[in-house]
């Protein structure tokens, strides 16, 4: 049995990084996300119905919604599968985060608070350089100078982190790969380097949890592992599906060159037709 909760789930996300009286580690996950760039001192959690929600998205995609004591928000999200249009959400998501800032009134100047979209990602992205992180800017294309500092986008494929504990350099990456590898460890590593880390042990512990946080834990579990049966499912259908489409034109082109064969035979077209069961217009090609 587990000793420590899976991230993953929607409970164990917001357990981790979604709790009032325990902000303190995802104010430290941040920091350590942009060392030397920000240094926040708090957040307040904001109701998550000020974005777009939909159905689809329950069982793949937890999010917290939060703003730093200086006005920036932070959209920290935990996806657990690839989407279709997936950074088109992303960026519907944010560009939503930022226009609700416009003010009514002759006063508002456009002063905008920059957006963060942080997107924990359980799949590796497609069409993309596989990389633990991937950060997105606003920038000039031929100077790469930064236009505006109000919409980031930093992704963070799971997958394509490989270290081990004693290979981790940054908080950064003890953060990753605590969380990647949180459901299978017996104990918390890096809690004599980093006080952060004993506290994120109590809050995980199973042992720990209440009679009420273990029911939604459970089933968060259950859906969570649901989604991956599902994935699992549609990733087989896709593999046999492509595997009997090259059977399929494995087979064409083997009656193409039996049909070759009978025609320098001399073999009728008639024939070569019944045959092979290619169309006249096929075997003429040949």
């Amino acid at each position: 049995m587990a000793k420590f909760i899976n991230p993953f789930t929607d409970v164990g996300f917001k357990k981790i990084f979604g709790q009032e009286v325990s902000k303190d580690l995802l104010i430290d996950f941040l920091n350590d996300l942009l060392v030397e760039e920000k240094s926040i001192t708090d957040i307040t959690f904001l109701d998550k119905e000020v974005l777009p929600e939909y159905m689809g998205d329950r069982g793949v995609i937890y999010d917290i919604y939060c703003t730093t004591e200086s006005g920036e928000q932070f959209i920290v999200e935990m996806q657990n599968r690839q989407q279709v249009n997936f950074r088109e959400r992303a960026l519907y998501y944010l560009s939503h985060a930022v226009s609700r800032q416009g003010e009514k009134g002759a006063d508002w100047r456009f002063n905008l608070k920059a957006v963060y979209g942080v997107f924990f990602m359980n799949f590796q992205l497609e069409d993309m350089p596989h990389k633990l992180r991937t950060d997105i800017v606003l920038s000039d294309r031929d100077t790469h100078e930064q236009f505006s500092d109000k919409l980031r986008f930093i992704f963070i494929e799971l997958p394509s982190f490989r270290k081990e504990e004693e290979e981790c350099v940054t908080d950064f990456e003890r953060w990753i790969y605590v969380l990647k590898n949180m459901e299978t460890l017996n104990r918390m590593p890096f809690k004599a380097r980093k006080s952060v880390f004993e506290k994120l042990e109590k809050i995980v512990d199973i042992a720990s949890l209440s009679k009420e946080e273990r029911v939604k834990y459970d089933e968060s579990i259950k859906v969570y592992r649901d989604s991956l049966v599902t994935m699992e499912f549609a990733e087989q259908k896709g593999r046999a599906e492509g595997l009997a489409e090259g059977m399929a034109k494995g087979k064409a082109e083997e009656r193409r060159i039996i049909a070759g064969q009978l025609k320098r035979m001399g073999m009728s077209l008639d024939a070569i037709r019944e045959v092979t069961g290619l169309s006249d217009s096929e075997i003429d090609k040949l």
